[in-house]
C-alpha cells in the first residue's frame, strides 16, 4: 500500500502490465510535486528565519531608545515654590510701627 519513489519504479518493472505503470507514473508524480511543496516551505522557513533575525535587531535598537528615553518620561521632582500672598517673614515686625 506504501511506496518510496524507488520503490514504485521497481514495481512497475516488475508488474507488466498498463495499470502498474499507470500507477507507478502516478505515484512518482506525487513524489514529484511533494519534493516541490518541500521546497516551498524550505524558502518560506528561510524567509521566516531572515525575518526574525531583523525583529531581533530592531527590538535591540527599540530597546535601548527606551532606555535613553525613559529619564525624559519620568515626571520631573518640582522645588519648592515660593508661595503667593503676605507671607511673614520676621516675628518681631510689630504691625503699626513708624520710623
Amino acid at each position: 500500500m506504501v511506496f518510496t519513489e524507488h520503490g514504485a519504479l521497481m514495481a512497475s518493472m516488475v508488474l507488466n502490465s498498463a495499470r502498474a505503470t499507470e500507477m507507478s507514473l502516478f505515484i512518482v508524480r506525487a513524489f514529484v510535486g511533494l519534493r516541490k511543496e518541500m521546497s516551498k516551505s524550505d524558502e518560506v522557513y528561510r524567509r521566516l528565519a531572515e525575518v526574525d533575525q531583523a525583529l531581533l535587531l530592531h527590538d535591540e535598537g527599540l530597546r535601548d531608545l527606551y532606555q535613553k528615553l525613559m529619564p525624559l518620561l519620568q515626571p520631573q521632582r518640582e522645588d519648592e515654590k515660593r508661595r503667593i500672598g503676605f507671607v511673614n517673614q520676621t516675628s518681631s515686625f510689630v504691625s503699626g510701627e513708624s520710623s
